[in-house]
Order: structure tokens, then C-alpha cells, then sequence
């Protein structure tokens, strides 16, 4: 069965919390048990990763002190990785209680409309409306690129047989 794939719509309770699907929980429950990784992501959303996942994402840095030592740019995404992660656990009724910092920061207030997105390696916690704009991104992108190849395709002079 497919792992951390679908979506799914819960809301943010007046504690900050969200209530994972069942689907979701065994997913990860498969992958790492209750503990998880949260991070918020640029375009607006929070990522929940299994541990592993999160760490195997960052230790592709190779010689991470000597490059932070030099680099302005490695500093500046350490930061951002250190600063908009958290570890945390899923508790046993399936809620996982989000931070105030990141609640604000993906626009997830107590009553909100929250859809919880599948990425494969985990999932996205989205403002309802935020989603919505970026499945019309995600849309808008695959039929410009269809286009574009079309084009090209109609362009490229065929092989004579």
C-alpha cells in the first residue's frame, strides 16, 4: 500500500493541536513510531517528517563545520533548518500539537480549516487556503510545461524513416 500519499481536512483545536487520520498514523507508526519531525516549510506550510527521513535530508551536508565556517549561504540555511524544526510526538489519540511560532507562520489559527497533503516521505499540514493556491500552482506549471513540450515536439523535424 502506498505510504504518506492522499489528503486528508481536520482543523486546528483552541490548544493548537490537529488530529492526524488513521491513515496517516499507521504510516507513520510503520516508519518511526509517534516521534516525528516538523518544519516549516517556505511556501507556507509545515512538514512532518519521520526522523530518519529528516536527518537523511540533512546529512547530505558534507563537512558541515567547515562550510559553515565559509559560507554566509551554509550559515543562513543551517539557521533556518535549526530555527523551523522541531521534534516531536504524535500522541496516542493521533494529535500532534503545533507550535505557535509555526501556527503563525503557515497561517494555521485555532478553528482553521487544515488539509494534511501526502509527499510520499511524509506529510504537509496547509492552511485550507493556501492549498488551494498551490494546487493551482502545481496545475497551472504541469499544463504550461505539457505546452511547452507539445510545442517542441511539433517543432522537432522527425527522423525520415
Amino acid at each position: 500500500m502506498l505510504k504518506f500519499c492522499g489528503q486528508d481536512c481536520c482543523s486546528v483545536d483552541a490548544n493548537g493541536r490537529i488530529k492526524l487520520s488513521p491513515r496517516v498514523i499507521s504510516d507513520f507508526a510503520e516508519e518511526c513510531g509517534s516521534e516525528v519531525v516538523m518544519h516549516c516549510l517556505p511556501e507556507g506550510a509545515i512538514a512532518l517528517y519521520p526522523e530518519k527521513i529528516y536527518l537523511e535530508m540533512r546529512q547530505n551536508e558534507e563537512q558541515a563545520a567547515a562550510q559553515a565556517a565559509a559560507s554566509v549561504v551554509f550559515r543562513r540555511s543551517m539557521r533556518r533548518f535549526g530555527a523551523m524544526s522541531k521534534s516531536e510526538s504524535i500522541s496516542r489519540q493521533g494529535r500532534i500539537t503545533l507550535p505557535p511560532t509555526f501556527r503563525k507562520y503557515a497561517a494555521l489559527e485555532a478553528g482553521c480549516e487544515v488539509c494534511v497533503v501526502g509527499v510520499e516521505i511524509g506529510v504537509e499540514i496547509w492552511n485550507a487556503e493556501r492549498w488551494m493556491a498551490e494546487i493551482d500552482k502545481i496545475n497551472e506549471h504541469a499544463m504550461e510545461k505539457g505546452e511547452r513540450e507539445m510545442a517542441m515536439d511539433l517543432t522537432t523535424p522527425k527522423p525520415q524513416e
